[in-house]
């Protein structure tokens, strides 16, 4: 596994890159495909000194990207409670795979018991509990911007006029947007 350790605003000490590695080179027992890791730490400019230290753990599995990120007061902290949330992402990444086998298993054929513990370590929490169908609209982003707020939403999916192709718009926590466009 690749790990990559950058810093912004912030020496990267010898007790942190250790630390780091360290608990990052742990994420092998949980999922051994991963390819690769970022991890990302830096300190902000912000009033509130408990939400200054930022860490983002980025992981590169195949065929998906998991990401977490926390702010502390600490960088530790930070550190470690954005490994905590990968971890739970980890977990539920596994538990869609494992449904998916599941389902693929059904169709072809009776599939070996799985241990208990197994299953409710990796059983997804969340499910599709609503579908929502619209009119996709050619716009600009900047009218996208207009449409998202005027909804309310925190993202906004949408036909960019400028290139023809399907873009998302979603609110970001330091209150600027993004914009997500797909790679063909």
């Amino acid at each position: 596994m690749d790990v990559d350790i950058f810093t912004r605003n912030l020496e990267l000490t010898d007790r942190l890159a250790s630390y780091v590695e360290e608990k990052v080179q742990k994420l092998d027992r949980y999922l051994s495909t991963i390819e690769a890791v970022r991890v990302d730490l830096s300190e902000t400019k912000v009033k509130d000194a408990s939400r200054r230290m930022v860490a983002q753990i980025t992981l590169h599995v195949p065929r998906s990207i998991l990401r977490a990120e926390e702010r502390a007061g600490d960088i530790f902290t930070a550190f470690d409670a954005a490994m905590d949330k990968i971890e739970r992402q980890i977990k539920r990444y596994k538990g869609r795979r494992l449904d998916r086998r599941k389902a693929a298993a059904a169709v072809a054929g009776p599939m070996p018991p799985v241990p208990a513990e197994e299953t409710e370590e990796e059983a997804p929490t969340g499910r599709i509990v609503r579908v929502k169908r619209f009119e996709v609209s050619s716009i600009t982003p900047e009218e996208a911007v207009e449409q998202m707020e005027l909804l309310g939403h925190s993202f906004f999916i949408f036909l960019d006029v400028t290139d023809g192709q399907l873009s998302v718009l979603y609110k970001r926590q330091d209150g600027n947007y993004g914009l997500i466009k797909p790679i063909y």
